[in-house]
């Protein structure tokens, strides 16, 4: 017998839903129809559910306003069989990635949920709207041929980072009547992750972060010629500025605003420089700091061979294009990440630097620059300073360390949000010499929401003198909480930075990741007088290939508690951190070359706790991986210390060796009868 399939009811589906709609004096628009041009055009640039580019039609879609004027974009998708309303995950989420982070189109495809979030995606990435309803609805025939169907409802949010989150259990889509809708959005604003749920959806969202600018990069080098480093650089961060936009007042350039005329004063690179002007205007930066960053980004931007027409189209507006593709959803939806730590490592990576140098430029990666932020007690109250800031890794996440900390403590709405608008202005400080980098690290902080205003471009070792930045010249930063990654080529192998910056704070703790080389010996003289004002208190040891393919010196943090001499009999924790839960390698191909393969999140956090508050916290960490010691405040060379290994000989040592020993007189006799023997046979 010929096996039946069955028929899909998807139009009866959509006859039903569209018409609770009709009957809800909903002004909704179908597959075909235009919404407003930005959504449209949103839809068009996005991959499509099959892999290509464009074709993206919600089967419904509407935009609808709150009782605040905030419009929501509203996106609905149809299918007719049973169980393909939502393809989820192990975790709960709406699963449109695989573990290699590829979309998987067979779901986006088949599910409605999933396809309607793949449409909330494109508007994230390409428009201004950052709240969406995402809406997915099924159905099926039952034995009497009766309709039933399931509907599921979901909000795609900046906040979610893109996944979505269900808001409730719906049999009809009566929630997005006017006289309904206002608290259905106090439904969905009440909406929560927790920290875990959040910190998991960032990692998934940073793997997606390093496959697309290992394409982009890959995409540039090869096929876009006579750009340097440099040039790689200040583009990327030219596009991401000028696409950013403030809300009512800078529209987000867009690919078809460059024209690739050769008109004078209207090239594409022209357009691009008005438009970040237009940004930075608006953000209200120092004149100083607009001034430095433009005249920095017109350099590259505004050259004639990046200008050049060919073929209809500049150079300048094919590379914003691709840069714009690639990574336009990962900003918009603000990630709390080093996002330029991972572009400057990535455009870097294909450089041939001598080992000195390539040391000078690696930065740090970012579970250890949480772990340099506990360590240093970072709360929502401290100032924090980096002397050698690089692209603001480690001033990022003491930022979000702080801002996490705000919000678990500060109950309410409005002073949480005068908080953390005082963090981002006034409580992190830092400097970085280098041009390009210190580009990066504004670029880094504008992503944040805005924490540039004291990224200085200063030699924190001569042109430095403790006071705030642009908008505070004449005032002394209260830093409290130190971070560093330093270059190893400095004096002390970078010490030097250490020194300068503990002698200026007066209380407080640092954290600093460094070449281990400066604790034995190469920064003695840093070091003896860091001790005469600051106490060590833990030295860790790091795994050897924890900048692999980048770097491959042995590191080690130091911890320090500010404003106090340490003393002779002052107890040093030293850990030996070697092993520290993740598997590394440096396969360009690889989708991850970072693996928790034993419990990696639990060490970091237990390292924390060991360097806080002692040996009753060894749980994952051996006996052997932990030593209490003291340390020579004359010498500067015993930092690196391990847990001292027993030679003394126990009884039970002893009787082992006789027992070994009686084994092998043993067999040395049973060995030589059997050869005596034969040879009395022959």
């Amino acid at each position: 017998m010929a096996k039946t399939s069955t028929q899909s009811i998807e139009p009866i589906i959509a006859d039903l839903a569209n018409g609770w709609m009709k009957s809800y004096g909903l002004d909704y628009k179908l597959e075909q129809e235009s919404l407003n041009t930005e959504i449209d055009k949103a839809l068009n640039e996005y991959y499509s559910k099959n892999g290509g580019v464009g074709g993206n039609r919600p089967d419904a879609k509407l935009l609808l306003q709150d009782k605040a004027l905030n419009f929501y974009p509203i996106l609905i998708e149809y299918k007719g069989y049973k169980d393909k309303l939502e393809k989820l995950d192990d975790n709960g989420q709406v699963e449109n990635r695989n573990s290699k982070n590829e979309p998987i189109y067979k779901n986006i495809n088949s599910y409605a949920v999933n396809g309607a979030i793949h449409y909330a995606n494109a508007l994230l990435h390409y428009t201004s709207y950052t709240d969406i309803i995402s809406i997915g609805m099924t159905g099926y025939k039952d034995e009497n041929g009766d309709i039933v169907h399931s509907i599921g409802v979901y909000y795609v949010s900046k906040d979610n980072l893109g996944v979505g989150q269900k808001v409730d259990e719906y049999t009809d889509l009566s929630f997005l009547k006017k006289e309904n809708f206002d608290e259905f959005i106090q439904k969905v604003k009440n909406l929560k992750l927790s920290q875990e749920e959040l910190d998991r959806l960032k990692e998934k969202r940073e793997k997606e972060i390093d496959a697309s600018l290992v394409k982009l990069n890959n995409d540039i080098y090869q096929n876009e010629k006579g750009l340097g480093e440099n040039d790689r650089v200040y583009l990327v961060a030219a596009s991401i500025i000028a696409t950013l936009g403030v809300a009512g007042k800078v529209s987000p350039l867009e690919k078809t605003d460059l024209k690739s005329s050769t008109e004078e004063g209207n090239k594409d690179g022209d357009i691009m420089v008005r438009k970040i002007k237009a940004f930075l205007n608006e953000k209200k930066l120092p004149e100083e700091k607009k001034e430095l960053i433009i005249r920095t980004l017109q350099n590259t931007l505004t050259t004639d061979n990046i200008n050049k027409v060919e073929n209809g189209e500049s150079q300048l507006k094919r590379v914003f294009s691709k840069i714009v593709d690639d990574l336009g959803i990962y900003y918009k939806i603000g990630l709390t990440t080093d996002f330029t730590g991972k572009l400057f490592n990535e455009m870097y990576s294909w450089l041939g630097f001598t080992q000195d140098k390539l040391n000078d430029v690696v930065l740090t990666p970012s579970y250890v620059a949480n772990l340099l932020v506990k360590l240093a007690r970072v709360n929502y109250k401290s100032y924090v300073w980096d002397f050698a800031t690089g692209s603001a890794g480690l001033l990022v996440a003491a930022m979000n360390e702080m801002l996490i900390d705000a919000k678990q403590k500060i109950k309410s709405p409005e002073q949480l949000a005068v908080t953390s608008a005082d963090i981002k202005a006034n409580h992190i400080l830092g400097l970085e010499i280098l041009s390009s980098v210190y580009m990066l690290a504004i670029l880094n902080m504008i992503l944040m929401g805005d924490g540039s205003s004291n990224i200085l471009n200063k030699d924190s070792l001569k042109d430095f003198n403790g006071n705030y930045g642009f908008a505070k010249p004449n005032e002394k930063f209260p830093a409290d909480a130190f971070v560093l990654n330093p270059p190893y080529s400095a004096a002390g192998n970078g010490m030097v930075f250490v020194e300068k910056a503990l002698s200026m704070m007066e209380k407080g703790y640092a954290a600093i990741i460094i070449q281990n080389s400066a604790g034995s010996g190469k920064a003695s003289s840093y070091n003896k007088k860091i001790l005469k004002h600051s106490t060590l208190l833990a030295s860790i040891k790091m795994p050897l290939d924890l900048f692999v393919g980048k770097s491959s010196v042995q590191t080690n943090i130091y911890v320090f508690r500010v404003g106090e001499a340490h003393q002779n009999d002052d107890i040093v924790k030293f850990i030996d951190f070697s092993n520290d839960g993740y598997t590394r390698s440096n396969r360009k191909k690889s989708t991850s070359n970072l693996r928790d393969t034993d419990n990696a999140k639990e060490r970091y956090q237990e390292v924390v706790d060991l360097v806080r508050f002692g040996k009753s916290k060894l749980k994952l960490l051996t006996e052997n991986e932990y030593y209490e010691g003291k340390i020579n405040i004359e010498s500067g060379c015993d930092w690196n210390q391990t847990a001292p290994i027993d030679t003394k000989p126990s009884i039970k040592d002893f009787n082992n060796t006789v027992s070994d020993y009686l084994v092998w007189e043993i067999s040395s006799l049973i060995k030589n009868n059997d050869i005596e023997g034969s040879c009395l046979g022959k």
